[in-house]
């Protein structure tokens, strides 16, 4: 994270569904970044290799993904960050994303992390739904050990019951010991495989949670946002409606 202390956003639709998606949304966060000289980081996946279901659509895949990607950040000069879910996947990534995240099932995968770390670029590491704050510090030392001092974390929430997540929200002071924390607010409104078959969730605490993120000191924001939720291809329910971004933004700032 920079020395600058205003806060990091990142923001984008979950998956690939296209081009012109891509193009909506980049169009937006650059507006947002010029009328509000914020931070934006563009983020969207190439391949999500967690979906609850076999039938759920997964995106282009890492080559056709990467260079709709790199297009979006020659077109519009947005820092990219997307997932990666094999060690394979870090090197090209890392060619293309200046951030590689971690997802949160995969977050204590040792190979994983190691190769993401040997990329040079930010990881960014989002907390396990079955750890601690406090239990982040063993994947933070991984990286560390690799030779990458630039990590960060981001809290998603932790499952404590049946298709449902709670946040609490200590884990963001617990894991700024160890390095800047993200806080993000799209998902950890999931309510995972609720949605038979399908993720579902509440988007409507979405600005909420950001704002107790912030009473927390949260260092930067992640929400997943689309022109139209109800209709997208993946994590519909808990993504924020691209429209709503600016005011929730706002309210951060």
């Amino acid at each position: 994270m920079s020395e600058n202390h205003s806060p990091l956003f990142i923001a984008g639709p979950c998956v690939i569904e296209s081009t012109d998606l891509l193009d909506t949304v980049a169009r937006e966060l650059a507006r947002l970044r010029d009328l509000l000289g914020i931070r934006i980081v563009f983020k969207a996946s190439f391949d999500k290799a967690n979906r609850t279901s076999l039938r759920s659509f997964r995106g282009p895949g890492l080559e056709k993904g990467l260079q709709m990607l790199s297009d979006i950040k020659s077109r519009y000069g947005l820092p990219l960050t997307t997932d990666i879910h094999e060690s394979y996947q870090a090197a090209p990534v890392g060619e293309v994303a200046d951030i590689l995240q971690i997802p949160a099932f995969l977050c204590r995968q040792t190979d994983l992390l190691v190769a993401a770390a040997q990329t040079g670029r930010t990881v960014n590491i989002k907390k396990a739904q079955f750890l601690s704050g406090e239990d982040m510090r063993y994947p933070v030392e991984k990286v560390r050990e690799s030779g990458n001092q630039d990590i960060w974390l981001t809290e998603r929430g932790n499952m404590y019951g049946y298709n449902n997540l709670v946040v609490d929200f200590r884990n963001i002071p617990d894991m700024k010991r160890f390095a800047p924390v993200i806080m993000d607010c799209t998902h950890s409104v999931q309510r995972p495989g609720a949605a038979g078959g399908k993720t579902g969730g509440n988007r409507e605490f979405v600005p909420a949670m950001a704002l107790a993120a912030k009473a927390f000191g949260a260092d930067g924001y992640f929400f997943e946002v689309h022109p139209d939720p109800d209709h997208a291809l993946s994590d519909g329910p808990n993504m924020l409606p691209l429209n709503d971004l600016e005011n929730v933004i706002k309210s951060l700032l």
